[in-house]
């Protein structure tokens, strides 16, 4: 009995683990999956320096047969990203035009920090309409990362920047989507290992 119950504590941590991997954005209409650098939004503690790489990513599946409009945006005033490569520019809609539903499609933005704004953090939003008809859509509209940009340049040569915890009270975004199921399947694998412990 006491081995099942430690499996099951083990396995619950496991799901809750792949599902906060996997937290999306969804409405009636259509759902979008988004992630700094493999990493799910909304992606915290991110700390990047000038010209330092990464990639955005982005999956949106429709529910409906409709018109839908993808816009990778900054929502600060100034620009504090270029665009490496990528399906558009920042702040550039991407028109799919009479979809059928159950339509998917995955893009992928490689960006980098321009220099124009540094010693602070600039966001990185995404956009997402879903259009039936003219009166007729559902929106989706959040931040992938809130970065903060140092005020050094980078030089290394590894694709996916090295991570440092940015000052929390700098940040002005909404709160991560799915880091509490991170703390839930810590509590649950802790006390999964406590169960064996006490059982052993």
């Amino acid at each position: 009995m006491n081995k099942n119950v430690a499996k099951i504590v083990f396995t619950a941590s496991i799901l809750l683990i792949c599902i906060s991997n996997c937290t999306a954005a969804e409405n009636e209409f259509g759902i979008v999956f988004a992630w700094f650098d493999e990493e799910p939004a909304t992606a915290e503690g991110i700390t990047l320096k000038i010209n330092e790489p990464f990639t955005v990513k982005a999956t949106v599946e429709s529910k409906i047969d409709a018109n839908i409009y993808v816009r990778l945006y900054e929502p600060g005033v100034t620009n504090a990203y270029e665009m490496i490569e990528g399906p558009s520019e920042i702040d550039e809609f991407i028109d799919n035009m009479n979809i059928e539903s159950g339509w998917k499609t995955t893009y992928i933005w490689k960006l980098k920090p321009n220099g124009d704004w540094t010693n602070g953090n600039a966001p990185i939003n995404l956009f997402v309409e879903f259009s039936k008809s003219y009166d007729d859509d559902r929106m989706i509209d959040f931040t992938i990362a809130n970065p903060h940009i140092l005020d050094e340049h980078y030089s290394g040569f590894n694709i996916i920047p090295i991570r440092t915890t940015s000052d929390p009270s700098s940040t002005d975004q909404s709160p991560s989507q799915g880091s509490s199921g991170f703390g839930v399947a810590g509590a649950l694998l802790g006390i999964a290992l406590v169960v064996m412990a006490r059982r052993n």
